[in-house]
């Protein structure tokens, strides 16, 4: 399933034109793939790193998984970088009692062109039903940092936030 990702309106981004995102998943597997096209060489990217578990992804170019298990109010953050590097988080509820989480390490592939980035993402999830939402930080070389999602609350960018 195919989504475009919205860009927060309080925060423009001149190096790229349409950010999507596919989904597919089978039992405790979650495929995410990220599609970002415009001038990526204007993006703030880092160079491809050991795959390692790495906190605060979020401040640069970073690709965020949030996935709730139905029904409940816990959930899972997953924070996936160019670079290979990742961070997963375990919530409670929104904000509340968040704690490295325990699950294997994300498999994370990376493409890249003067047009393209794709970051592909491996996770492992909860069986069951679960709400997924899929958003993204993009930092240009200026330092300008842009946020996407499928919607924004009215306000700052909250990614945590269900609306």
């Amino acid at each position: 399933m195919r989504r475009d990702l919205i860009r927060h309106p309080d925060f423009p981004c001149a190096a790229v034109e349409r950010l999507t995102t596919d989904i597919a998943g089978t039992g405790t597997s979650l495929l995410v793939d990220y599609h970002l096209t415009g001038d990526v060489g204007a993006l703030a990217l880092p160079a491809i790193a050991a795959p390692e578990r790495v906190n605060e992804l979020w401040q640069h170019t970073c690709f965020e998984v949030f996935v709730h298990p139905m029904p409940g109010t816990t959930y899972l953050e997953f924070n996936l970088a160019p670079s290979t590097r990742w961070a997963a988080y375990h919530f409670d509820d929104i904000r509340q009692g968040m704690r490295d989480a325990d699950v294997p390490p994300p498999v994370i592939d990376i493409e890249r062109s003067a047009e393209s980035l794709v970051l592909r993402a491996t996770l492992t999830v909860p069986d069951g039903p679960l709400y997924l939402r899929l958003c993204a930080v993009i930092e240009e070389r200026s330092g300008a940092r842009s946020y996407w999602a499928f919607a924004h609350p009215a306000g700052k960018p909250d990614f945590h936030h269900s609306d």
